[in-house]
């Protein structure tokens, strides 16, 4: 197993190069540059001007070149310094908001385990009942309905008119002068409603796929032979049926991972939660090509590593698969 996830690490630095090439290459082609937003509303600033902030950011030079002095800095861990007005560095800039997207992020997943696998258990043990229906209807609402605009329309209902929950920032301002109690529920009530709707539609996808590999283990022969050897039916399901049924749905999981990161620059933009995603989509709008490529970078390396916990847990939890 060492020798596997080793090499399998090994494997992920190509990979990563590959990613950063094309990522690279994409946001370089793409209109416009960072020095517009400097230049075109300054009437005071001539093509010169341009020409050194040009050089400075180095984008004077070919984009191959431009490309490997980028490298070079990340051989060395520095993610550089970003475009904007603040001239920070770009891990410090991704660091603070870093926490919060990966709490975002662990909440979400932890609320879809939470309830998809249980909701594709049951949907599975009594397929054709009104519950199972009832979950088939859930499950087509969440594919069908898209999670930005359902977030519109919660934040217009439990904002806007209940006033129950806050629709933006991811704290009040009087945060810091509340007890410890109102400060947990403080916080709590800003992440109910992006978790909710970051889990939604993770929520019916991974739901029906566990109804189907249920029902696919329930059929098999030594599900038949637990039930006739007198065992309880909760204990065919849950101990001799689950086990098997969640291995595919480990990969899933892994898999997921991208989804999710991406899923936060729509969610903390559109919540303005002062996050990794919102910074993304704020870079991106500035041309911020260091701290786009930094974020690019962090994700790229938590997909990699995520698809490489899905396959060793796979592993781990059936004792019928092994690598060498």
């Amino acid at each position: 197993m060492i020798r596997y996830v080793a090499k399998r690490l090994l494997f992920m630095i190509p990979l990563l190069l590959g990613i950063t090439v094309i990522c690279f290459t994409v946001m370089h082609l793409a209109p416009g540059s960072p020095t517009d937003m400097e230049t075109q509303m300054n009437p005071r600033a001539s093509a010169e001007a341009k020409a050194r902030l040009m050089a400075l950011y180095d984008l004077d030079k070919p984009l191959h070149v431009q490309y490997w002095l980028w490298l070079k800095k990340i051989a060395v861990l520095d993610l550089g310094t970003s475009f904007s007005q603040d001239r920070r560095p770009v891990d410090r800039k991704i660091l603070e908001r870093l926490p919060i997207t990966i709490l975002l992020n662990l909440l979400s997943m932890g609320l879809i385990l939470a309830v998809a696998i249980p909701l594709g258990v049951l949907s599975a043990v009594r397929q054709d009942s009104w519950f199972d229906r009832l979950a088939g209807v859930f499950v087509f609402v969440g594919f069908a309905v898209p999670t930005f605009w359902l977030a519109l329309l919660l934040m217009i209902l439990f904002g806007v008119e209940l006033g129950w929950l806050p629709i933006s920032g991811i704290r009040s301002l009087n945060h810091e002068y509340l007890p410890p109690g109102a400060a947990f529920w403080d916080l709590l009530k800003h992440l109910i409603l992006p978790v909710g709707l970051s889990a939604f539609g993770g929520l019916a996808g991974l739901s029906r796929y566990m109804r189907s590999n249920m029902l696919e283990v329930i059929r098999q022969d030594y599900i038949l032979t637990a039930r006739a050897k007198g065992l309880r039916e909760r204990t065919v399901i849950y101990r001799h049926a689950l086990r098997n049924a969640l291995l595919p749905v480990i990969t899933i999981l892994g898999l997921s991972v991208p989804g999710l990161i991406g899923g936060s620059v729509i969610f903390e933009t559109i919540f303005a939660i002062p996050g990794m995603g919102q910074l993304f989509y704020m870079s991106v709008m500035a041309r911020d090509y260091p701290v786009v490529m930094g974020i690019l970078l962090i994700g790229a390396v938590l997909t990699l590593l995520g698809n490489l916990l899905a396959d060793v847990s796979y592993a781990v939890a059936d004792p019928r698969i092994r690598v060498s």
